[in-house]
C-alpha cells in the first residue's frame, strides 16, 4: 500500500488512493492510520478516488483522527490538490474535485501553493440552532468553564460560519489575551455544545494590524492544531462582517492575512461572502506501508 504524507502549515495529512487500499478506508482504518504509535501517524487521513461528476478530476474523502468524515478541510484539500497535480491526475492549472461540501476549483500557482474557490460562506445553516443570523453568545458556566477551574466562568461572543464545514469564529481582545488561551480546556465544550449538533470547528482571533489577523484552532475531532485552512477562512469571514479589513482589495473584495501558529493564509472574501483560500502544501515522505501493518487495516471492520 503506497501512501504520502503532506503538510501545509504543519498540518498533516496521509494521502491515500482508493483503489490501491487493501481495505475500504473505514473510520477504524482511518484512526489506525493516523495513530502516531501503531501507524504512520497524522493530523487525517485524504482519500482520493476516480471522479464521480463530469469535468472534474478527483473524488476526495477527509478523515479525522477520531475516525469522523469531515466535510471539507482548506489545508486537506490543498494538499490532496497538489498531490493531484504532481502525480500527474491532471496537468492543468485550473481544474475541480469534488468533495462531501460540493466541488471546490483549485487553481496551481507554484510547483506548492495553489489558490482554492473555496464557495460562498453562510451565517445561517442546519449546522447551528442558535440565532438566525448566526451571532450569539455562549455563557454557559457548567459547560464552557473548565471543571476545577478558578475564576468567573467564560463567555464569548461567537460567529457561526458554515464554510464547507461549521466554524465557530470568536473574537479577542488582543494577542495577549489569545495566547492566554487554554484551547485544550476550553475547545471541547464548545465542539460539542448544544448550539452544533454535527459539532463545530472553533477558532479565536485577534487583528494584529489592518488586514492581517492572528487565530488559534481547535478543530473537531482534531483537537487544537497549528493551523486549519476553513478555520482561518472562517475567522477572515467574521472579521470582514465586522467591518476589518486593510482597504487594499477593491470594492468588491477584501484581502486578509490570517496569521497561525504554522504560518500565513491568504483570505479573499467577496461582498457576498464568496472565499478564495491561497496557501501552500508540500510532501514530507512517500512510503510503502508493511506487510504487518497493512493485515492489522485488513483485520479492522
Amino acid at each position: 500500500m503506497r501512501f504520502e504524507k503532506w503538510q501545509a502549515l504543519g498540518n498533516d495529512y496521509l494521502v491515500v488512493e482508493r483503489d490501491l487500499l487493501p481495505a475500504p478506508l473505514t473510520a477504524a482504518r482511518a484512526r489506525l492510520l493516523c495513530d502516531p504509535h501503531l501507524g504512520p501517524g497524522a493530523d487525517g487521513v485524504l482519500e482520493l478516488s476516480p471522479p464521480t461528476e463530469p469535468g472534474t478530476v478527483a473524488a476526495l474523502r477527509i478523515f479525522n483522527p477520531d475516525g469522523s468524515e469531515a466535510e471539507l478541510s482548506g489545508n486537506g484539500a490543498r494538499e490532496a490538490i497538489m498531490y493531484l497535480f504532481r502525480r500527474g491526475w491532471t496537468d492543468r492549472t485550473q481544474f475541480s474535485i469534488t468533495t462531501v461540501a460540493g466541488e471546490i476549483r483549485p487553481t496551481i500557482l507554484s510547483d506548492t501553493t495553489c489558490r482554492v474557490d473555496m464557495g460562498r460562506a453562510r451565517t445561517r445553516s442546519d449546522d447551528h440552532t442558535g440565532p438566525e443570523d448566526g451571532r450569539g453568545t455562549l455563557d454557559s458556566a457548567e459547560s464552557l468553564h473548565p471543571s476545577g477551574a478558578d475564576g468567573p466562568p467564560l463567555r464569548w461572543t461567537y460567529q457561526h460560519v458554515k464554510i464547507g464545514n461549521p466554524q465557530c469564529a470568536i473574537r479577542v481582545a488582543d494577542e495577549a489575551a489569545l495566547d492566554a488561551l487554554d484551547l485544550p480546556a476550553i475547545g471541547p465544550a464548545i465542539e460539542h455544545h448544544p448550539l452544533f449538533p454535527q459539532r463545530t470547528n472553533v477558532s479565536w482571533f485577534c487583528e494584529l494590524e489592518p488586514g492581517v489577523i492572528r487565530a488559534r484552532i481547535f478543530e473537531r475531532g482534531v483537537g487544537e492544531t497549528m493551523s486549519s485552512g476553513t478555520g482561518a477562512s472562517g475567522a477572515a469571514v467574521v472579521y470582514v462582517l465586522d467591518g476589518g479589513g486593510s482597504g487594499a482589495g477593491d470594492a468588491e473584495h477584501e484581502s486578509v492575512v490570517v496569521r497561525l501558529d504554522g504560518g500565513e493564509l491568504t483570505v479573499d472574501v467577496a461582498d457576498d461572502l464568496h472565499v478564495d483560500l491561497t496557501g501552500w502544501a508540500v510532501p514530507v515522505y512517500a512510503a510503502e506501508a508493511s506487510d504487518e501493518l497493512v493485515a492489522a487495516l485488513q483485520d479492522l471492520d
